[in-house]
């Protein structure tokens, strides 16, 4: 017998472990014959896929009572009891750490943050400390962590390459670093890829295959699904549209050059002008909750920033065609029509046909929820099938996965 049929059995098998995966998240808790009959797939199969699925750790098994009578029902689910995965949001003011169960959700208990170190060495001591307390604290086992990063990321590499906000993580491998140091599996993200696939796992992007995802909040990223791909560009940099050069001698911006897009349109580009009117510095989070006080008024910065991201949207717009474009940032919450405003100022600077065909949305996903979907999509997809088959979703296929390293065990 051959090698490649001796192997065979082994990737069907793999292959219906991701399947049964994949139905409970998409459905959520169901019993065998339900996995069995969303499969298309005998009884004896799904029972087997499950066995070795339980044994991993990465499904529980549970009683429902049907109508108070008879035996209880057994029932799957994602390991949400007996095990967690956690997910660290590397930005440009702190970072912080959150824990889900293999089901995505976010254990309000379960967070921290510190304030981002200068330097990559404190970095990792920081985010060892902190991670080491979550592992060790609760009895349940740790499958991995899911690492958002801002600024261009070699994934080939798993390494940062210029993040002008978070310039310590430039030349260093988050993943790889602190797999070694905690002996678990990690995954690192670039944020706003991370966005996309937290809208799509958990937020409004569920059913769609095209989109785009403008993440105003720290810097200006872009993020583009197409028929259900992320397009990444020759080396995974595409996306970095807030580099863009808008103002010929503007403010300098963290890539060196200046005048870039995300210097005049995103969340950090209203805090900076604000800290400039104030005369010390002030981060989103502080004016908006000082605005929602009615102690601070910041209209002339507002009114500046959203004209100039009106027309971050409309290059998107005119230039990607997406069915839908999310936009992720907290300035919005300055003012109830703000959204409606923004929009109706990027309709003036598109293409009519292209805004026509494009629907404009506020993200409902955030940079921790995607940092977990990332680690909970590498280990659906790599580790139970430890195997090159292709992935769902926004990632490339498995051996691309290993191949570029955005994957650690």
């Amino acid at each position: 017998m051959s090698a490649n049929a001796s192997a065979q059995p082994q990737l069907l098998s793999r292959l219906n472990e991701r399947s049964v995966m994949r139905v409970l998240q998409d459905h959520g808790p169901c019993s065998r014959a339900d996995v069995s009959r969303r499969m298309n797939t005998s009884a004896p199969t799904v029972s087997k896929a499950v066995a070795s699925l339980l044994r991993a750790g990465l499904l529980e098994e549970f009683d429902v009572k049907e109508n108070g009578r008879g035996r209880p029902a057994k029932q799957l689910r994602l390991a949400s009891e007996t095990a967690q995965v956690l997910g660290l949001v590397i930005d440009a003011a702190e970072c912080r750490i959150v824990v889900a169960g293999m089901d995505g959700v976010l254990r309000g208990e379960g967070e921290v943050s510190f304030e981002t170190p200068k330097t990559y060495d404190r970095f990792l001591r920081e985010a060892v400390h902190h991670a080491r307390r979550f592992i060790n604290s609760v009895d349940v086992t740790t499958l991995g962590l899911g690492i958002s990063v801002p600024g261009l990321l070699d994934y080939r590499k798993e390494q940062g390459l210029l993040s002008p906000n978070v310039p310590m993580t430039n030349g260093h491998s988050p993943s790889r670093d602190l797999s070694e140091r905690l002996g678990i599996n990690c995954v690192v993200l670039q944020e706003t890829h991370a966005l996309c696939l937290a809208e799509r796992r958990y937020g409004a992007a569920q059913k769609l295959n095209d989109f785009g995802m403008l993440d105003i909040s720290t810097g200006l990223g872009l993020g583009i699904i197409s028929s259900g791909r992320l397009l990444t560009g020759h080396s995974g940099l595409a996306g970095e549209i807030g580099h863009i050069p808008i103002e010929e001698n503007g403010r300098l911006c963290g890539c060196g050059a200046r005048g870039c897009l995300e210097t005049v349109a995103s969340d950090s580009a209203l805090a900076w002008l604000v800290s400039e009117r104030l005369g010390r510095r002030i981060e989103i989070g502080e004016i908006v909750a000082a605005v929602g006080r009615g102690e601070l008024s910041v209209q002339s910065e507002l009114d500046l920033v959203c004209k100039r991201l009106a027309f971050a949207l409309a290059t998107v717009i005119n230039l990607f065609n997406p069915a839908t474009l999310f936009v992720y940032g907290r300035l919005f919450e300055l003012e109830d029509d703000l959204f409606a405003r923004v929009c109706n100022e990027a309709r003036r600077r598109s293409l009519g046909p292209s805004f026509a065909d494009c629907e404009l949305v506020r993200a409902r996903g955030s940079k921790r929820q995607g940092a977990i979907a990332g680690i909970i999509e590498y280990l659906t997809d790599s580790l139970v099938p430890d195997f090159p088959v292709a992935a769902a979703g926004i990632f490339q296929d498995n051996a691309s996965l290993r191949e570029n390293g955005m994957g650690r065990r």
